[in-house]
């Protein structure tokens, strides 16, 4: 037991205690330096994006959604360099040789060392998605790949991920790789498709002339419809329910809301005229 505690307390005592507490001491105040660093620079970062970058592009022929993505592309690669650097002089100021790892490996093979395969595909995508403008900020899309599909607004574009909002407002960060897909709702005008289930003995006739009335009534209202809405007539669904189909020409972006306010209208206009309409989709 003697000669256990002798070899502990010679192997102790081999260490300057006090050079190391002082280095120790001294690196907790550099990497609490460079924190405070850190983020009075990302607090700059973000006030030259927004003060400088994201008004001198309103200088240019873009427009405001394209004006937005780019500002936010730029912000984003900002970051991405400042977080670079934090990492580098934290490991740095702990003493490791990154200098000497990055020139004996290379950069490349230190990023495939580190598993970022996926990141460099994110960043291949990404940088045809935006090259290509198949979305910006603010638009309505669809991003589908296989069986999944995610369906809102483009909140921001980045080279590695894009953020899309849903309905229910759940914020959806999807890396670029993932997308295979991009279904834009927002380029062009859109339509309103407007199906009404109806009883196959209906008349027709009836259900036309109540959905004429409506459209005279109300569509020359709507700034959004862009064209007199169309009457496609009866359709019968992949489930074999039978149908009314109006198809209504409008601007992108408000076809959601024209198609359920003129649902509404419909739905009204034809149960005041004696019209039955069913609950549910059901066979009739």
């Amino acid at each position: 037991m003697f000669l256990s505690s002798n070899i502990f307390s010679r192997y102790f005592k081999q260490f300057n205690w006090t050079i190391i507490l002082d280095d120790a001491f001294s690196k907790l105040i550099s990497l609490l330096f460079l924190l405070i660093l850190f983020y009075i620079a990302k607090k700059l970062l973000h006030v030259f994006v927004s003060r400088i970058i994201s008004p001198s592009l309103k200088f240019s022929s873009s427009d405001i959604a394209r004006q937005k993505t780019i500002s936010r592309l730029i912000e984003n690669v900002l970051n991405y360099a400042l977080y670079f650097l934090l990492i580098y002089w934290i490991l740095s100021i702990l003493g490791l040789p990154v200098s000497s790892l990055l020139a004996g490996a290379g950069i490349a093979g230190v990023a495939i060392g580190m598993g970022a395969q996926g990141f460099l595909s994110d960043l291949v995508n990404g940088f045809f998605i935006l090259l290509e403008r198949q979305l910006d900020v603010g638009d309505s899309v669809r991003l589908t790949n296989g069986s999944i599909k995610i369906a809102g607004t483009v909140v921001s574009v980045g080279i590695r991920t894009t953020q899309v909002r849903d309905a229910d407002g759940t914020l959806h960060y999807v890396p670029n790789r993932n997308i295979t897909v991009v279904s834009n709702l927002s380029r062009g005008n859109m339509r309103a498709l407007i199906d009404i289930p109806l009883y196959a003995q209906t008349d027709l006739e009836k259900v036309t002339r109540i959905i004429q009335q409506v459209n005279q009534d109300y569509a020359a209202k709507q700034a959004e419809i862009l064209q007199e809405p169309v009457i496609l007539g009866p359709q019968l669904g992949d489930n074999g329910q039978f149908y009314f189909r109006v198809s209504i020409t409008v601007q992108s972006g408000t076809q959601s809301t024209v198609y359920h306010q003129f649902y509404r209208l419909y739905h009204d206009a034809l149960l005041k005229g004696g019209i039955d309409l069913p609950t549910i989709y059901t066979l009739s």
